[in-house]
């Protein structure tokens, strides 16, 4: 059982390890890129967000994050916080 390998045969098998290479960085890049995608999709949800709490809450921008985050939480304890988070539409419900 000790076949010798032609040099057609060892051709074609660095063919074949220099295409899987390639298919292998091409899901390296593809996967690059959808990971950009959802980390450039998350960026902008949280600028919009941001500013949604500025405009609403006019001490926002003076207020440092730990604030912001301690005056969050504290509006998540008032009476019928619960009820009315319950009550929003779910995230790609319409309204």
């Amino acid at each position: 059982m000790n076949e010798k390998i032609t040099a057609p045969q060892k051709e074609e098998r660095q063919e074949v390890l220099k295409e899987i290479r390639q298919l292998e960085n091409r899901k390296k890049i593809l996967e690059n890129k959808q990971r950009n995608e959802e980390r450039r999709v998350r960026t902008r949800r949280l600028i919009e967000r941001g500013a949604i709490l500025e405009g609403i809450f006019p001490l926002a921008p003076n207020l440092s994050g730990a604030e912001v985050k301690a005056f969050l939480i504290a509006l998540s304890h008032l009476p019928g916080a619960v009820e009315l988070t319950a009550n929003l539409p779910k995230s790609g419900d319409t309204p």
